[in-house]
């Protein structure tokens, strides 16, 4: 009788190009799901993340009863939950998708002794990635810290093979779990009453979401946009695992997208993330490049909230700032500008903006998180110059020109015309009258101005060089 094999499911919540489950060859299974805070600590799953979770779980379990098997659910510490189930049920192997965080890391070392000296085998398929990110190096050995050449190495590997099936069917072991409810992911109130109305977590919905990407047929020239659906939505669902980076690859290939090229690179933004956590575990805390440890930030509550609450001033900061907390998402143009906003006009430090968007993103990823926040921090590996400021009036003219986005997120400035529209202090009281708005009632003034906030930070910048001369 074949002995039967424990799966553990984490950040690969799907069935299709599941490369674990296709191991298992028709044997008995026990298929996991264990919330592990205690062993992510500090990075224990975000609020949104966990509304997330919640849907996507609750999905995954109805794909796997349709196959013949059910989710065993558990909460706690998995370095004694997953040996105990293992145990239980005579396991001859545990199989897992690689993780790359730090502490899941030392957690599945810790796992790997203690069913070796059970006589368990413990494997981890590669499912979250198209390379590891260990394998890639440059010609002297050495990791990449500069994006192009990364990227230059994955293109020359070729594509990536093609996706796995999900299986037809599967041998699962009944074994007594938590119900999902008991894991208490939901937020309480109405904070996530309108996820459902821009999300359908679960492997379905990831599918859904591919569906409607290839048919758009200018990324390359929509993707800055954020008044219009011009990207392709996936980021929480590769961020659970609801869909693969070789499902997404290929598709985005065979239907021909135009700019595929441009959207692969963003593909590969991610696996130069994930490149860099590897060799670098301590990126979500500390700055990649040295001299930033010296920076003299401000630290602010007054100003953090009100970039939190979407109450800067400046209409593209806040739109994205609001659309960010009602929905769990913001687009990614509108990220870069209210992250250069926190850390360069207001000087607060960088990795108070990286737990805000850990908690209120859906797609909340340690990985390319703390790689886009030290980016446009300028402190991170091939980070954009610090003193590289986007000035938001002229990035919110540029890319929400019909002011679509800032009428949608920031609604008291609606009626104004669009030339005012991204810049309401210089609007004549008439004007302001007619569109209903009260500055500093209604909608406040700039918390600072754009000018003051340049001189500001190009004056930190200096600072630092200087104290580390």
């Amino acid at each position: 009788m074949t002995a039967p094999a424990l799966f553990w499911f984490r950040q690969d919540l799907r069935l299709t190009d599941n490369p674990g489950l296709d191991a298992l060859g028709g044997r008995p299974c026990l298929l996991v799901y264990v919330l592990d805070d205690q062993a992510a600590g500090r990075w224990a799953h975000g609020g949104a993340q966990r509304w997330w979770l919640h849907h996507s779980l609750a999905a995954l379990d109805a794909d796997l009863c349709a196959r013949g098997a059910a989710l065993h659910i558990a909460r706690g510490p998995a370095a004694r939950i997953i040996p105990e189930l293992a145990e239980a049920i005579g396991a001859s192997e545990v199989m897992a998708g690689r993780l790359y965080e730090p502490w899941a890391r030392e957690r599945d070392a810790a796992i790997a002794q203690t069913l070796k000296a059970a006589g368990r085998g413990f494997t981890l398929h590669s499912t979250s990635l198209l390379h590891e990110p260990h394998r890639i190096r440059t010609g002297t050995g050495k990791p990449y810290s500069v994006y192009t050449p990364f990227s230059r190495a994955l293109f020359a590997l070729g594509e990536p093979p093609p996706p796995l099936p999900a299986p037809a069917r599967l041998a699962g072991i009944a074994h007594p779990g938590l119900p999902l409810d008991a894991l208490a992911l939901l937020p309480k109130g109405d904070w996530a009453a309108e996820f459902p109305a821009h999300w359908s977590p679960g492997e379905a919905g990831a599918a859904q979401r591919i569906a409607k990407f290839t048919a758009i047929t200018r990324y390359d020239a929509t993707r800055n946009l954020p008044g219009i659906p011009g990207t392709s939505g996936l980021s929480p669902h590769l961020r659970f695992g609801e869909i693969s980076p070789r499902q997404v690859w290929h598709a985005a290939r065979a239907a021909g997208v135009a700019g595929d090229a441009t959207f692969l690179k963003e593909i590969l933004w991610r696996e130069f993330a994930y490149h860099l956590l590897w060799h670098r575990p301590d990126m979500p805390e500390t700055p990649l490049q040295e001299v930033f440890a010296r920076f003299p930030w401000q630290p602010d509550a007054g100003h953090l909230r009100a970039w939190q609450r979407g109450m800067t001033g400046y209409p593209i900061v806040d739109a994205g700032m609001r659309q960010l907390w009602r929905s769990g998402w913001m687009h990614n143009r509108v990220r870069m500008i209210t992250a250069s906003f926190l850390v360069k006009h207001l000087l607060q430090p960088w990795q108070a903006g990286e737990d805000w968007f850990w908690d209120t993103l859906v797609d909340g990823d340690l990985a390319s998180n703390a790689a886009s926040w030290q980016w446009v921090a300028g402190c991170g590996a091939d980070a954009a110059p610090y003193f590289r400021i986007f000035a938001p009036v002229l990035q919110g003219e540029k890319f929400d020109t019909d002011g679509a986005y800032v009428r949608r997120w920031v609604p008291e400035l609606a009626r104004l015309p669009d030339r005012f529209l991204h810049k309401p202090w210089e609007a004549p009281d008439i004007i302001l009258r007619g569109a209903g708005i009260r500055l500093g009632t209604d909608y406040p003034y700039p918390i600072i101005a754009h000018g003051e906030g340049r001189a500001r930070a190009l004056a930190a910048y200096a600072a630092m060089r200087g104290e580390a001369a």
